[in-house]
């Protein structure tokens, strides 16, 4: 079950929502290290991999009755509305926390717990490269400068606070997800992580950042192209015409608390 009812509340039971296109050799690996911990569930959302990405979680369900689900699409239809899916399906099933990391060992499997330990005192949790305790790992230069000046960007053109703005590596509280509009969530890529703190951040609810280290995958091929950093840099400038954000102040600093000290 994902949750369970008593007296009208729900008992917590995180589940962990993976986007996969050809991930077959790190989920492998990966679905193991997550559903170890007996708290949590994990669904898949594919897109067709020609790899059989599919096929091995079906293969892997026996294994985690009830706790590994799949969702199969029929092609490349993009991450944001890869998540989208997601975030339904799992609000649809009484999920109280949700999830979403990258497929590819990018994210830290072992930082989930501690993700969750945030959010018993947030309304979602940012898993952060670019607070003290944070970085990344086997990055090229001009990936890193991509990265944090991204976040850079957005963070001064929408007045957000928060220093690690296209990260993918989440936790939030269904409130958050029931309050925002997803069928109005049009953006991709680096936008889409913006897009959805943003509209948090503009709903009021609290947010924290958790200090990460993001390595570079494993195995497999990146997703990231230049079309993903040119739909940011677009699509950060519609929101602060739509939503009238105002401009942060050059050198403003605001650190969130890691999960132990946030209250």
């Amino acid at each position: 079950m994902a949750s369970q009812r008593l007296r009208g509340r729900t008992t917590p039971c995180p589940v962990v929502i993976l986007p996969t296109y050809n991930e077959r050799a790190n989920l492998a690996t990966l679905i193991p290290h997550i559903l170890a911990d007996s708290r949590f569930h994990v669904l898949v959302v594919d897109d067709n991999s020609p790899d059989g990405t599919a096929d091995l979680v079906r293969e892997m369900a026996s294994d985690y009755p009830g706790r590994l689900h799949l969702i199969c699409r029929p092609g490349k239809l993009g991450l944001g509305t890869a998540y989208l899916t997601g975030f339904r399906w799992a609000l649809d099933r009484e999920y109280d926390l949700i999830c979403e990391m990258d497929a590819d060992f990018s994210h830290d499997p072992e930082t989930l717990p501690r993700l969750i330990e945030a959010a018993r005192h947030a309304d979602l949790v940012l898993g952060s490269r670019y607070v003290p305790g944070g970085g990344t790992v086997n990055w090229s230069p001009l990936r890193r400068f991509i990265s944090r000046g991204g976040s850079t960007y957005a963070r001064l053109i929408l007045g957000l606070p928060y220093r690690d703005l296209t990260g993918g590596f989440k936790c939030f509280r269904r409130r958050v997800l029931e309050s925002l509009d997803l069928d109005t969530i049009q953006s991709s890529g680096y936008a889409f992580q913006i897009e959805l703190t943003y509209r948090a951040h503009r709903a009021g609810f609290r947010i924290v950042e958790v200090p990460i280290r993001f390595e570079e995958r494993r195995a497999g091929q990146s997703k990231m192209s230049m079309q993903i950093v040119a739909e940011a840099l677009i699509r950060v400038w519609q929101m602060r015409l739509s939503g009238a954000a105002p401009l942060l102040t050059p050198g403003r600093s605001t650190l969130s608390s890691p999960p132990t000290r946030s209250r």
